[in-house]
């Protein structure tokens, strides 16, 4: 039977996150809840995406099933399983089927589609919930070859692109600001005034880059010992800021308080205690923490929200630049993967006709010998390679289109004509349904 890919949704671009939260799948459901979608007439394989940002069906389906409203049935199916009313999301939904089917979950997977292009996290995610279908048995050769081959597409995007390369988010934006001051972080010391949330983010990523240690100062001192155990950092009372500053290499500040915490003059000393180092500061707080005064002392590199704002926009527009050449990518993959879709058919079908005229020739074959009498075994071998040519002439020409046109534009109308000719039923799952080749995985 001809199938097709459906993938029926919707995401940030067309729904509140109100909606999104209500209508996502916790992974305990997801199997359960797979079951039940294959079990949808015209379902033959399926795979849920649920994520903060989107909640997806994925389904390989009869060719004629869209036609037949299997659409409306899979945002009824979601209306059910989530206990919310249809009315409620059905104005959010979106679908794609064939190539577009196809190219959406391509751009899904390589971050394309994502509220910030180029996160590294909808991958894996994407990944997980492919994993989900494999073990509840509702993926077959159609959704792992397109899920595989969205995984390499997610690959090729990465590597042969920046759309990866630079911060959009204040906090790690902050860290690359750090970077172009400090060569290396692993001999480095980074404090926090304030336990914000960017802050902290602002901490981790110095973290995860190799920063030698970190300490952390709040007015709650409990606070500043729980975040320091958390980040295997060192607590330090919030009134002797003053006093560690002088070990601080990045200063990150995110407290609330109507009067600067670290002056102009103060910095003076601790230079003067420091030889001078460099110091990077990065006030995250709203009123600001830190003087502005101190950007001009020399080795003192202050940075505020607004500058990181700047910074995160330069960034996002640069990777917005490297997502037209990711999109090019995709188109590629797209008509690679969809050749191969389409060639789906080409095989069963020429073994169908082979075997349907092979049948005839011998039945006939049967009765010419039947009605001759005394016929020597030599009469029935060239009969038989007689009947047997004429066969293989008569079909060259029908087989050598089919298999000339495979995978090109215009196979699945060649493919429904051959069969309308030769009178076939529906064809069987093809040789590559049971087992894909290499290069999907």
């Amino acid at each position: 039977m001809a199938r097709d890919i459906l993938i029926v949704g919707l995401s940030h671009r067309t729904a509140p996150s109100a909606v999104r939260e209500r209508l996502a799948f916790p992974q305990v459901d997801l199997q359960p809840a797979l079951a039940r979608l294959a079990g949808l007439d015209g379902v033959h394989e399926a795979a849920i995406v649920s994520t903060c940002n989107r909640v997806e069906v994925v389904a390989c389906v009869a060719e004629d099933a869209r036609a037949r409203g299997l659409e409306t049935r899979i945002s009824e199916f979601l209306a059910a399983e989530r206990n919310m009313a249809h009315a409620e999301f059905a104005a959010h939904l979106y679908a794609h089927s064939g190539r577009e089917g196809v190219r959406h979950l391509f751009r899904v997977a390589s971050s394309l589609d994502s509220m910030v292009v180029g996160e590294p996290q909808i991958l894996g995610q994407v990944k997980d919930h492919y994993e989900e279908a494999a073990l509840a048995g509702t993926s077959g050769s159609v959704l792992h070859r397109v899920f595989h081959r969205a995984f390499a597409v997610a690959k090729r995007v990465r590597t042969e692109t920046g759309i990866a390369g630079k911060a959009v988010s204040v906090a790690s934006s902050a860290v690359d600001l750090a970077r172009t001051i400090f060569e290396k972080f692993d001999d480095k010391t980074a404090m926090l005034i304030g336990a914000g949330t960017m802050s902290e983010l602002a901490a981790r990523h110095l973290k995860t880059q190799g920063v030698g240690s970190v300490m952390i100062a709040t007015r709650t001192f409990e606070r500043a010992v729980a975040l320091a155990r958390e980040l295997q950092g060192v607590p330090v009372p919030f009134d002797r800021v003053a006093e560690y500053l002088k070990l601080a290499d990045v200063v990150i500040g995110s407290a609330g308080a109507t009067d600067y915490l670290v002056t102009a003059p103060l910095v003076q000393e601790v230079l003067r205690a420091r030889k001078q180092r460099p110091m990077f500061f990065i006030d995250l707080a709203v009123p600001r923490n830190f003087d502005p005064t101190i950007n001009d002392l020399d080795n003192v590199y202050l940075y505020d929200l607004d500058d990181l704002a700047v910074a995160v926009a330069g960034n996002v527009d640069e990777r917005e630049r490297e997502a037209v050449r990711g999109e090019a990518i995709v188109e590629e993959e797209v008509e690679r993967f969809w050749r191969w879709f389409e060639s789906l058919e080409v095989v069963p079908t020429i073994v169908a006709i082979r075997e349907k005229v092979e049948a005839i020739r011998q039945r006939e074959l049967e009765k010419a010998l039947a009605s001759l009498k005394d016929q020597a075994p030599r009469h029935r071998e060239l009969l038989d390679a007689l009947t047997s040519s004429i066969v293989n002439k008569i079909l060259h020409a029908p087989i050598a289109s089919l298999k000339h046109h495979d995978g090109r534009e215009g196979t699945p109308d060649l493919v429904v004509s051959a069969r309308r000719l030769f009178d076939l039923e529906p064809p069987a799952r093809s040789p590559d349904d049971k087992e894909p080749d290499k290069e999907s995985a």
